[in-house]
């Protein structure tokens, strides 16, 4: 449903390939434990995968949207956790992309397989309004200093570079914003609390804070006060289509765990199995359909995308959302589909069941996308 052609096709295989031997073995544990895929990034990184979308004149393999949702939706089959880490340096990497002169290292790095990027947005001030930061950034002598609470950062204290957004030096309102490039290594960045969560257990989104962070001005990857801009310029493109595509990895995960549970349990005193009851095939097949419908719209997005239009945006914006209603779904039904066995977690059904309720809280929310659209649709000014 991605239309790749033959050579992106390949990268595809070499991708399922890695998924197969690095992130499904590991997946339940990274699940049960809550801990980071460590084992799956490197083995991503040693396949040159998290140069995926590095511009082939820093080593990478300059790959766009397309591939990207294609690979995100394979590597969620296998481990939701390990998704989301990739999106979020992918995520990353678009605002390395776009300011080489300030992350030229950084792009070497991701090419080859030595640096993991993420996004450093969201704060407990302004919750899923992670265009609005609360922490401001004060410039001194050539340098600035960043202070804030981060709500909510996957991969945190383990990326090697953040996506920091702060409002800007001189900033007279909300939304006069900026995005700096924080290292790993940077006085005062820390890890400020565990990450225990329902779902996607194992993407370590952990609190962070920056107490007095100073880092060199010209480490600025926005223009000054137009951080906003680039994050629904550069990122926010990028981050929903890849969230789509992670909630339909997770989706057709739940086809496949239902369906091998179907044709493969039954009821051994009668000789029958599962799936010669007819609600439980119905099911089956409402996912099978409620998948495919979801995959073909993010088609339809990545369309509107790569030959925009005055409904580019608006369908960016509808990507999010109805992929995580399409996962919220999907995954309902394998879980009445599979009663007491996906229940007992024997199937890993329950593991997709509660992965996929991430995206609905995940900034942007779904509650505040269907407002934005709504906004959209009315001729209103969204963030008025």
């Amino acid at each position: 449903m991605y239309r790749l052609d033959a050579d992106q096709t390949a990268l595809l295989d070499r991708v399922r390939a890695v998924a197969d031997a690095a992130l499904a073995p590991n997946a339940d544990d990274v699940d049960q434990r809550g801990r980071f895929p460590a084992e799956a990034v490197r083995a991503l990184g040693e396949a040159g995968l998290l140069g995926l979308t590095v511009p082939a004149a820093f080593g990478g393999l300059g790959q766009g949207p397309r591939v990207t949702a294609a690979v995100l939706d394979e590597l969620a089959q296998r481990c939701a956790s390990t998704a989301m880490v990739y999106l979020m340096h992918v995520a990353g990497v678009a605002y390395y992309a776009a300011r080489p002169d300030v992350a030229g290292d950084a792009l070497r790095e991701s090419a080859a397989g030595r640096h993991l990027s993420t996004l450093a947005w969201s704060e407990k001030g302004s919750r899923s309004h992670f265009w609005a930061p609360i922490g401001r950034a004060v410039a001194t002598n050539g340098h600035v200093t960043l202070r804030a609470d981060k709500s909510w950062v996957t991969s945190a204290g383990i990326a090697d570079g953040y996506v920091v957004s702060s409002l800007a030096p001189q900033s007279t309102g909300p939304l006069d914003s900026a995005l700096y490039y924080v290292k790993k290594g940077d006085p005062g960045l820390a890890v400020s609390g565990p990450w225990v969560a329902m779902g996607m257990r194992g993407n370590a989104s952990a609190p962070m804070t920056l107490d007095g962070t100073t880092i060199p001005a010209d480490r600025l990857l926005s223009e000054p006060g137009k951080g906003m801009d680039a994050m629904l310029g550069i990122g926010l493109p990028i981050f929903a289509i890849g969230n789509a595509a992670v909630s339909l990895g997770i989706a057709e995960a739940a086809v496949a765990g239902t369906q091998a549970h179907l044709t493969g349990k039954g009821f051994e005193h009668l000789g029958t199995r599962l799936a010669d009851l007819p609600n439980l095939r119905a099911r089956l097949a409402r996912m099978r359909i409620e998948t495919d419908r979801g995959r073909a719209h993010l088609g339809a997005v990545l369309d509107a995308v790569e030959s925009p239009g005055p409904n580019t945006m608006l369908m960016v914006l509808e990507a999010k959302a109805a992929a995580s209603d399409t996962a919220l779904h999907v995954t309902d039904l394998a879980m009445k589909a599979c009663g007491g066995a996906a229940f007992s977690r024997h199937l890993g059904i329950e593991r997709n069941f509660r992965d996929a309720r991430a995206g609905s809280v995940m900034a942007p929310t779904t509650d505040v996308l269907h407002d934005f659209i709504g906004k959209a649709l009315c001729g209103m000014e969204l963030f008025a």
